[in-house]
């Protein structure tokens, strides 16, 4: 599945300026305390038609909360959400109809099989039977679940039970899909037909936020919120927020990753340094003489390391530049 190709395709396909098109989710200021803990502070969001909205942040940033809210699980302190132009705070039962949600611990019926578990879905959500069966055929056809329509859930492996709860949250074809970190704990053949599940349904116009921690996942959204202790820091098209990278990024090989931190901390001009894998990344100011300075500092307090090279920034290293302003 190209990724590009599924960006362009949402991008003709609402054309026109992003204004004229109508959000099938709006939040504004929503907000949610748990006593001493603001786990959602003020959260201003838009989903368009076929979008699919990436929200990313660490762990204990917000995300499972936020989500909570917008789909009623939760109630706001502040703010409201609203499905297709249904606040759900006054009409949640009317939302739903219009939104599938898979929280993070979807809990499905281990004795059932593959097939009873999506029917029983579609009973709850009272599914036309003559749409059913076309429906369930179509749900096979993207999960590639069909060989296994009589397995029972609790023997399917972490990949299948994650593409048969999404299956199950897709059977009454809603206008909007959320899902809460769908891709954790599977293996990366599942991860991928996930993501090849998720761009199918937005190029039919079904709206998608999904979280997620991995911040290489950002760059397979349509657009980006990343998220930091229940803020949203920024709000655009991955390239965009890449490009709000100002600093000079090196990456240094060491075998002492911590003596190397150290010898880069406090140094002026060095505004981050921090592990990533094996080696260390510094952040230096633009017009600072980064490789320079970096070599110097490392010889200076007699750090060993290998090599120090310029490269481009990822997600990871732009969440960490836009942290230090909130």
């Amino acid at each position: 599945m190209n990724t590009t190709n599924q960006k362009t395709n949402f991008l003709t396909a609402v054309g026109g300026p992003r204004s004229a098109v109508v959000s099938i989710l709006e939040a504004r200021g929503l907000t949610k305390s748990f006593g001493e803990i603001k786990a959602v502070q003020g959260v201003d969001l838009k989903v368009e038609p076929g979008e699919i909205l990436g929200l990313v942040g660490p762990d204990g940033a917000g995300k499972s909360t936020l989500l909570r809210l917008l789909v009623g699980v939760l109630d706001p302190d502040a703010g409201y959400a609203a499905v297709g132009g249904i606040k759900v705070g006054e009409n949640p039962e009317g939302a739903r109809e219009l939104l599938g949600y898979m929280p993070q611990q979807y809990s499905l019926y281990a004795d059932l099989t593959v097939s009873e578990n999506i029917r029983f879905f579609a009973d709850m959500y009272f599914v036309p039977p003559a749409e059913r069966e076309r429906r369930l055929e179509r749900l096979f056809e993207f999960s590639r679940l069909k060989p296994y329509v009589s397995r029972p859930a609790g023997k399917l492996s972490g990949g299948m039970y994650k593409k048969l709860a999404l299956s199950c949250s897709l059977i009454h074809t809603p206008k909007l899909l959320i899902l809460d970190e769908p891709t954790t704990g599977v293996d990366p053949l599942s991860r991928r037909e996930l993501w090849d599940i998720l761009y199918a349904f937005s190029a039919e116009g079904v709206a998608i936020v999904v979280s997620t921690p991995y911040m290489d996942e950002a760059e397979r959204c349509h657009r980006v919120s990343l998220i930091h202790q229940g803020r949203i820091l920024v709000t655009d098209h991955p390239s965009a927020i890449l490009g709000r990278f100002r600093d000079e990024l090196f990456e240094v090989e060491t075998e002492n990753l911590e003596k190397a931190r150290a010898a880069l901390s406090g140094v002026t001009g060095i505004r981050r340094c921090y592990p990533s894998g094996s080696v260390l990344k510094a952040a230096a100011a633009e017009g600072s003489g980064g490789e320079t300075l970096i070599r110097r500092a490392l010889e200076e307090r007699a750090a060993p390391f290998a090599s120090v090279a310029k490269i481009e920034p990822n997600f990871e290293d732009v969440f960490l530049s836009l942290e230090e302003s909130f």
